[in-house]
């Protein structure tokens, strides 16, 4: 009986001490999970786009994108005037806004059949002399041109000696002139003594429909011994000292011009089949150096 009880009291003491640890772990706390470390915050890298205008080999240094509500006047002048420009044009050059104006990021130069001025029609010139001349470099123009009998339109370049010069000694660099009369033609130039107006020494670019259904790039892309021109980037003329049969005048800053002229000697004149107001829209004018 001894044995037993001894027995007995020793299961007894065992189950008390079971007992008492299994209660000891569930009054203890668990241990807590270690918290996941927080990602380091890593700036995001938002690429810069490249500005549409940037071309390989160029570097831009002039431009006029026509943002805003006036003409940039830092950049343009209007030239005013019905003195027919040494063309027998009909217009009158102003600088109301019904012939020039911005437009959703445009320049709009507006042809109008009106009386003013003592003339029978009114349109725009608006010229960068005085403002910005440069030698050398590729100056182009995103254009959409006017249609029609006696309508001329022009992106074009005089030398900025041209006070002392004179024309053509100043010399003359046509970047895109169209005529109304040719609308699958557009043409370019270069006037210098020697080889001036009708004289003058050129090139012209075909489309197989009017130049005037869409908007299209004109260029040139001047060196000191050689013109290139340019449309929607396809090379159609260059022009070289031997080229000329009178002195090369493309040695200095010129400065650019835009018009839209009505009638002329070249174009000719409206006629009944001519309607107004035509419009010369310009996108952009962009000026680069190598």
């Amino acid at each position: 009986m001894k044995i037993a009880a001894k027995s007995m009291f020793v299961l007894v003491m065992g189950l008390l001490l079971l007992l008492f640890i299994v209660t000891a772990c569930g009054l203890a706390s668990p241990p807590s999970p270690t918290a996941a470390p927080l990602p380091t915050a890593t700036a995001t890298l938002v690429p810069t786009s490249t500005p549409e205008w940037q071309r390989e080999g160029w570097t831009l240094t002039w431009q006029d994108e026509f943002e805003g509500s006036e003409i940039d006047a830092s950049k343009w002048t209007h030239e005013l005037g019905g003195n027919g420009w040494g063309n027998a044009e009909l217009e009158y050059y102003s600088d109301r806004p019904e012939n020039s104006r911005l437009e959703a990021g445009m320049l709009i130069i507006e042809a109008r059949e009106e009386d003013f001025m003592g003339k029978a029609y009114t349109s725009a010139r608006l010229i960068t002399r005085d403002k910005f001349t440069q030698a050398y470099g590729r100056f182009e123009a995103r254009l959409k041109l006017p249609y029609g009998q006696g309508i001329w339109p022009a992106f074009w370049m005089l030398g900025d000696n041209l006070s002392t010069a004179g024309w053509p000694g100043s010399g003359e660099i046509d970047i895109m002139e169209h005529i109304g009369r040719e609308p699958m033609i557009a043409y370019g130039t270069v006037h210098g003594p020697g080889y001036a107006g009708a004289d003058g020494v050129g090139g012209s670019y075909t489309l197989d429909k009017p130049v005037s259904d869409d908007f299209h790039v004109f260029a040139v892309e001047w060196e000191p011994e050689e013109i290139r021109w340019y449309f929607d980037d396809a090379l159609y003329f260059t022009v070289t000292p031997d080229d000329v049969p009178g002195e090369w005048v493309y040695d200095h800053p010129f400065f650019m011009i835009l018009n839209l002229a009505v009638g002329g000697y070249w174009p000719g004149y409206p006629d009944e089949t001519t309607t107004f107001p035509q419009q010369f829209i310009v996108d952009y004018v962009r000026v680069y150096e190598r």
